[in-house]
């Protein structure tokens, strides 16, 4: 007698797409995983992308302001923000990646949808409407004051645990790229006069 083949029949290839297909995650959120050749234990990775998580929240809800204020910028200096803010827009951007590569690299999960980081932000919500420039721009530095804050308490605890990586990305990505966009928006709040200088009780003598 032949021994009897129970194997399957290879399935045959066809053009034609899978599509709407769902299962089960592979990893949950706020987990890490185990086999990664970091030298960080996993309760380390573990904090440092729950923080990292928060920091990328509240970076990107910044990255959108800044293209509100772009879009919605109006007034006599509108030229010259427009501009401003879009290239700010672009450098959050470069951050936003950076921070969920970081927190991918620690084996976690990176935010990724907007409802979600709707949640998790700690940046006040504007308005649909259109806001007034020195509105627009206090919104901006209130959202860069609260990440900066963020970002020195993040390389400090991460420092203190030896995450070196994270505590460089805090300082030389984050916190450098919030202090000098916090310096260019808060120059715009200087009042000042355009074309006729006020003179001074000192110059006048």
């Amino acid at each position: 007698m032949s021994k009897k083949n129970d194997s399957k029949p290879p399935s045959r290839v066809s053009a034609q797409p899978r599509i709407h297909q769902r299962a089960g995650a592979i990893q949950e959120y706020g987990t890490v995983t185990h086999a990664l050749p970091l030298e960080l234990e996993e309760p380390i990775r573990l904090e440092m992308t729950e923080k990292l998580n928060q920091l990328l929240a509240d970076t990107m809800t910044l990255r959108d302001l800044y293209k509100k204020s772009h879009w919605q910028v109006a007034g006599p200096t509108f030229y010259q923000l427009h501009l401003l803010f879009d290239k700010h827009f672009g450098e959050q951007s470069e951050l936003v990646d950076t921070i969920a590569e970081r927190i991918q690299l620690l084996g976690g999960l990176s935010i990724a949808m907007a409802h979600d980081v709707a949640e998790l932000t700690q940046i006040e919500r504007p308005p649909k409407g259109r806001e007034e420039v020195p509105v627009q721009l206090s919104r901006l530095l209130d959202a860069h004051q609260l990440i900066i804050g963020q970002s020195r308490e993040l390389a400090e605890r991460a420092d203190k645990l030896g995450d070196d990586g994270t505590n460089d990305l805090a300082v030389s990505d984050v916190l450098r790229t919030n202090e000098l966009q916090a310096w260019f928006v808060s120059e715009h709040l200087v009042n000042m006069p355009l074309v006729e200088a006020v003179q001074t009780s000192a110059a006048a003598d």
